[in-house]
């Protein structure tokens, strides 16, 4: 298999990812603050409440509703998170705020010198990232992203045939990931939802960052991108619910990708071909349809018109299901004390960040965007996007 490399990183001051302050002692307990009780910040705080994580104490929570404060007798509660990252009561925050808070809370919470475990997505922009990531490379502290699917036996599977070269070179990936249905009283759930000037996008930043880092996890990030994004176009957002995009590699491997928050029922299937065959992903399951020969070498010698690789249907056995969240944050733990490697390091958390964002800004530009992206460019349309949606809500 052709080497794949990543381009569009921005090469910024990199750090060992395990690196652990010398006064946390493998047997010391982290305290840890979660900033942000919604959704999943409340769920996060009960399972450090609760002990789920080995080495991780919840020693504080922090919202800007001081009803939360209930949930969790006997922790502090912070309302301003800025006083709880100067407390020096902490080890380590976990940020799980909106979209916009992410990169800028984690730059605050490592110049305090503490481990920060920060919610998908890193950043709503690139270059909110790159400045994270500088932050980080300043420190001697832990950064790690909330991409719990990379603890998945199913998507680990895949990534580890494909290094080993099982599949041979990649010819084409295909990944529709519509089960993502959402409905109209989601998106009014919440204000900021929806929107430019509180989520920074809608499928690609809220639900895809998962798929998205996957695809860069599994297979790189590509040289060119040619995206359709419709915004609004089975609710009433401001932000896309509906994405086909295409991707091509300098090696020539070319990807679709198609999301939704509109379609029920939804499909999740990941295809992947190569010389030697085919995985196909969906259901839970793994299927490898293993070529006698690669396909292109048959193709040249046979005599047959229309002949077909002959193949074996295998389905490849998984292991027990992951423990998603609890599994990434048992690592983040597992890194600062044990100085293991992190499973979703901030160094990687960019690349998701950076293809969303060259999906939407091919979409808004009607063209293909090159890799690495013009966060340039991409930062000015996306200050017109708020300003247009600040005066369609003014004028309503």
């Amino acid at each position: 298999m052709v080497a794949r490399k990543t381009p569009g990183i921005t090469q910024l001051p990199c750090r060992r990812e395990t690196t652990v302050h010398q006064d946390m002692s493998n047997q010391q307990e982290i305290r840890t603050a979660v900033i942000g009780l919604g959704a999943m910040g409340s769920v996060h705080a009960k399972r450090l409440f609760n002990k789920e994580i080995s080495g991780l104490k919840l020693s504080a929570v922090c919202d800007r509703q001081t009803s939360q404060s209930a949930s969790f007798p006997a922790v502090r509660f912070y309302s301003d998170w800025q006083k709880l990252i100067t407390s020096k009561e902490l080890d380590a925050v976990i940020i799980a705020t909106p979209h916009y808070d992410h990169a800028a809370m984690s730059v605050e919470a490592l110049r305090q010198g503490l481990h920060v475990l920060v919610e998908k997505p890193m950043g709503v922009r690139k270059s909110d990232c790159e400045e994270l990531l500088r932050a980080h490379a300043a420190s001697d502290r832990i950064l790690a992203v909330m991409l719990s699917m990379r603890v998945r036996p199913l998507y680990q599977k895949i990534r580890g045939m494909i290094r080993a070269g099982e599949l041979g070179a990649l010819h084409r990936v295909t990944w529709i990931a519509t089960d993502w249905f959402r409905t109209q009283a989601y998106y009014r759930s919440s204000d900021w939802r929806g929107t430019w000037k509180g989520e920074g996008g809608g499928l690609l930043l809220n639900q895809c960052p998962h798929q998205l880092d996957l695809w860069c996890w599994m297979f790189g990030l590509p040289n060119e991108v040619s995206a359709f994004c419709t915004e609004g176009r089975y609710h009433d957002i401001e932000t896309e619910d509906d994405v086909t995009a295409f991707l091509s590699y300098d090696d020539g491997m070319r990807g679709v990708f198609i999301a939704s928050t509109g379609e029920s029922p939804g499909t999740n299937r990941l295809e992947v071909v190569g010389e030697n065959g085919k995985l196909i992903a969906e259901d839970g399951k793994l299927i490898f349809f293993r070529n006698a020969e690669p396909m292109t070498a048959f193709s040249h010698k046979t005599a047959t018109l229309m002949g077909t690789v002959k193949f074996e249907q295998t389905e490849i056995p998984l292991s027990p299901p992951s423990v998603g969240h609890v599994g990434l944050m048992q690592n983040f733990a597992d890194a600062i004390r044990q100085e293991v490697p992190l499973l979703a390091p901030g160094t990687e958390g960019i690349q998701g960040v950076e293809l969303a964002n060259a999906m939407h800004l091919s979409s808004w530009k009607h063209e293909p965007v090159s890799l690495p992206l013009n966060t340039g460019l991409f930062d000015q349309l996306l200050r017109l996007k708020i300003e247009q949606e600040e005066l369609a809500t003014s004028a309503a």
